[in-house]
């Protein structure tokens, strides 16, 4: 992989002719949302006996939301946040009877609407998606929809964009496994990565890229009940990378590229968060967040929910061997085959001393 793809600027133009999906599509994909948002809206549960289920609001998240997607392969997270979840625990017992009313309310609308669905069956007894590919007369291509229900938790807060430490107070005592509401934080998660740099939405890109194609055929050898990290991890240590490493908007994409590769291949020792959402400030957090970073490594935590720690028990091992190979590559060696040298970022946060 990366053959052709050495020297300053080249991996930029592959981005931008190879990664970057063409305005044409992003405005055919837009008004798909947007058609999709508009049957949520007024058509899921048009029929339904009082008390009638309110959309309080559709919140669009995955890469088509973060404008991170991918020229032949976007997606879209379309999180439908419902007045009928009082709490966390709410959604956890009442989101399958609502996939299924989506999933109903699909199926009949789309003859009017003009477009098709083609729905994807889940096998867990409590699925917390909706998943299905829409096509339509206006689509060069179709498109990949998760739709998933949740409960508006931000609204109790003065400000969405700057949650009040009682939303995660109440999120700690609520959850089991971490990160099992992250959907109520789509806002946060979205604007961490969409208020980034152009450049470095390219470098997200550039990973996702190399993911697909080198990592994801790992999932044919894994055992029962293993799993790769997910995308997202890969996201995240992207912007970590900048942040911690460069932060000059015109960085060079090979260094970039770099730094991320070495941090996978240090995973055993990477402890990454922010504290844009929350942070140690209070008392109930500070604890928490002091057992979250005590944990086995890698760890990274979700910058929207501190309970998620992303790619926890994940085959990063798999990921790492990819990276190393890939290291020396000629994506990763200057035009006179020397290789390029990684970013000098910390593989671990600065841990604040216990309160």
């Amino acid at each position: 992989w990366g053959r052709g793809l050495s020297g300053w600027g080249a991996l930029d133009k592959f981005i931008f002719d190879t990664l970057q999906p063409d305005s044409t599509f992003l405005r055919q994909a837009g008004q798909a949302i947007d058609t999709i948002c508009e049957f949520l809206k007024t058509n899921c549960f048009a029929d339904r006996p009082p008390p009638r289920i309110k959309v309080l609001k559709v919140v669009k998240g995955g890469s088509l939301g973060k404008g991170t997607s991918l020229k032949g392969g976007s997606d879209a997270d379309l999180v439908v946040f419902l007045s009928c979840f009082k709490g966390f625990g709410d959604q956890e017992t009442n989101r399958a009877g609502i996939i299924k009313e989506i999933e109903r309310m699909l199926e009949k609308c789309q003859q009017q609407k003009h477009f098709e669905v083609f729905i994807e069956q889940s096998r867990w007894p409590n699925p917390r998606v909706l998943s299905f590919m829409m096509s339509s007369k206006t689509l060069n291509e179709s498109i990949e929809f998760d739709v998933l229900p949740a409960y508006n938790a931000l609204c109790t807060s003065c400000c969405p964009y700057s949650p009040h430490s009682q939303v995660y107070e109440e999120l700690i005592h609520s959850y089991s496994r971490g990160g099992e509401f992250s959907t109520c934080f789509t806002e946060l998660q979205r604007d961490f990565v969409v208020d980034r740099r152009t450049k470095v939405k390219s470098l997200i890109r550039l990973v996702k890229h190399w993911y697909k194609q080198h990592v994801c055929p790992y999932k044919e050898y894994l055992g029962e009940g293993e799993s790769l990290p997910p995308q997202y991890a890969l996201e995240l240590l992207s912007v970590y990378a900048w942040e911690q490493g460069s932060r000059d908007r015109a960085f060079d994409m090979a260094e970039g590229f770099r730094t991320v590769l070495e941090l996978i291949r240090q995973h055993k020792q990477l402890c990454v968060y922010w504290t844009i959402y929350y942070n140690f400030a209070d008392e109930v957090l500070a604890g928490f967040l002091h057992q979250q970073l005590q944990k086995a490594r890698p760890i990274i935590l979700d910058p929207a929910d501190p309970t998620g720690i992303v790619g926890e028990g994940s085959r990063w091992d798999l990921v790492a061997r990819e990276a190393e190979r890939c290291c020396r590559q000629q994506c990763c060696m200057d035009l006179y085959g020397v290789p390029v040298q990684p970013w000098d970022v910390p593989v671990s946060t600065a841990s604040p001393q216990r309160l």
